[in-house]
């Protein structure tokens, strides 16, 4: 059944964001009381968005800590590729292969862990991600041969999708919509920075206890976060019974009827309802500790829905705002993978000449750059998104998000330039430095506002539509681990050339989504709102 209300079809990702006449019978922001809170909270004290400051911090703490140690288990060997090579005998072209079968199971996989997941708690999975990753960094040091090395990333790939499409839905669990672009952001930032870090430690680590030595380390870190998050991390699945869905909370919605848009509000004049009020009126006894190390325990939807969960995600594919979401975001991940796939080779040549920890030194620049990025897109950003509903009558549109997108179609072309151009004519190691900060930046540009889109637009079934996004993103990855090493046959001038004006065209895109984004919502609104009435994620 649709999402009617008043005979028309809710637009999905169009939300009364800002009372701008302060007349909504809605929650709002106690500090800021023309912000309405969407989700609408219920009464219930353990509903996560009603949780208090301290208990969301340590649910986001363990989230980000699962995120680190995944991205530093997944990505240490970056900067030691060469050293793997020459010890085990395994050509440098399978290396990469198997990082690339890595991120195509990082997407792929979740069309079975990520049902799982929000079927019988993301908890529970987040621990076995953990130690599936534990068990593959073990192994990694004891691989014989070309077969060994390509099934451990498989496998490891397997085990961590979580953190590529899960991660995403727990933050929208816990915060409202017009928190959840800095939390996006920050979760960008851990995810890529951990991937930047993990290069750094592995070249000194490397240099005083050899390479197995990286992934034994690996091991230890990952068993330190399994700890920290079996005792600290909460489940944050949660139904609320009779709510509705996000973006019909508030009085006042866009609806779509035909051709035509219209806003429908409220008749009621009384004050809004403040969550400061409603936090004193909680109903409910607070999850005691012992009963948050469950695992397991609960099931949130019917087996029907699960086996739903498994190929649905495909089916979404059809809805052109996901679609575009994975691809931007593939395509801002293509750069980073070529960063990763290149640096260890261009530094450690002539004229240059870096050891193993000078290449992973290198990686500072792109975590800084990932943090500059991450920042501007997400802190910044839902700035800019609230400044931009205001002006809109207080209706948040998703798209209004997308202009930050053009500081990428700088950063996208120039840092190829100067990385590769700049490697191919042997400039000052300084340039490459900054090349490589650059791509860092525009990663976390693109990334967080790439997710951060596709989650506004269709919250409600953000379990299953995080996974189309990531099996399109991953692919690209997938497909460029393949391409990358015939396409830089042609030259490093040549091949980032290219690459820049092709980085600069997909970036471009963003200008036509921004005129046609709302009309794609509106066209696939009740498909949509059908989907949501059978998912686990309805009322969420």
């Amino acid at each position: 059944m649709s999402n009617l209300k008043n005979g028309t079809t809710v637009i999905p990702g169009s939300v009364y964001l800002v009372d701008v006449d302060g007349h909504a019978a809605a929650s709002h922001v106690a500090e800021k009381q023309d912000i309405v809170l969407v989700p609408a909270p219920s009464t219930d004290v353990n509903d996560p968005v009603n949780w208090t400051t301290w208990r969301k911090l340590v649910s986001i703490t363990c989230l980000f800590t699962y995120t680190s140690a995944i991205g530093i288990g997944t990505a240490a060997m970056y900067s030691i590729l060469q050293p793997i090579s020459d010890d085990t005998g395994i050509p440098l072209s399978i290396l990469n292969a198997g990082t690339g079968y890595m991120f195509l199971l990082l997407g792929w996989g979740a069309l079975i862990t990520q049902p799982v997941a929000l079927t019988f708690g993301k908890r529970g999975v987040y621990l076995l991600s953990l130690i599936g990753n534990i068990a593959m960094c073990m192994w990694a040091p004891y691989v014989k041969g070309n077969g060994q090395w390509l099934a451990s990333k498989i496998i490891q790939g397997f085990f961590c999708t979580p953190v590529e499409s899960l991660c995403e839905v727990s933050i929208a669990d816990v915060y409202f919509a017009h928190e959840r672009g800095y939390y996006i952001g920050l979760y960008a930032l851990f995810l890529f920075g951990s991937n930047f870090v993990a290069p750094i430690i592995a070249g000194f680590i490397y240099d005083g206890q050899g390479w197995h030595w990286v992934m034994y380390w690996c091991v230890i870190i990952n068993g330190v976060a399994l700890v920290f998050c079996f005792f600290f991390m909460e489940e944050t699945n949660y139904v609320r019974k009779g709510a509705v869905a996000e973006g019909n909370e508030a009085e006042v919605v866009v609806v779509a009827t035909g051709d035509e848009e219209k806003k429908h509000g409220s008749d009621d004049t009384s004050p809004p309802a403040s969550i400061g009020t409603r936090g004193t009126g909680l109903i409910g006894t607070p999850t005691t500790f012992v009963q948050a190390l469950g695992i397991f325990n609960k099931k949130y939807t019917s087996t029907r829905t699960l086996l739903t969960m498994m190929y649905r995600p495909i089916l979404l594919l059809r809805f052109p705002v996901i679609f575009w979401s994975g691809f931007q975001y593939g395509a801002t991940l293509v750069w980073y993978n070529v960063l990763n796939g290149t640096a260890s080779l261009i530094l450690s040549s002539a004229p240059y000449n870096f050891r193993a920890s000078y290449v992973g030194l290198a990686y500072f620049a792109p975590l800084i750059g990932i943090t500059i990025g991450t920042m501007y897109s997400g802190w910044f950003g839902d700035k800019f998104a609230l400044r931009a509903a205001r002006r809109n009558g207080g209706v948040r549109e998703p798209e209004q998000r997308l202009w930050l997108l053009t500081a990428s179609c700088i950063l996208v072309p120039v840092s190829l330039i100067l990385w590769g151009v700049g490697a191919s004519r042997n400039v000052n190691w300084g340039g490459l430095i900054v090349g490589m900060g650059m791509i860092g930046c525009s990663t976390g540009v693109g990334s967080s506002l790439s997710l951060g889109y596709a989650l506004d637009s269709y919250k409600d079934l953000g379990g299953e539509m995080m996974i189309s996004v990531i099996i399109v993103r991953n692919t690209l990855s997938f497909a460029i681990g393949y391409g990358i090493t015939p396409w830089l046959a042609i030259g490093y001038k040549a091949c980032f050339i290219s690459a820049a004006f092709v980085g600069l065209a997909i970036t471009l895109t963003f200008l036509p989504v921004m005129y046609f984004g709302k009309r794609w919502r509106a066209s696939t609104a009740e498909r949509y709102w059908d989907y949501v009435s059978t998912s686990i994620m309805k009322g969420h």
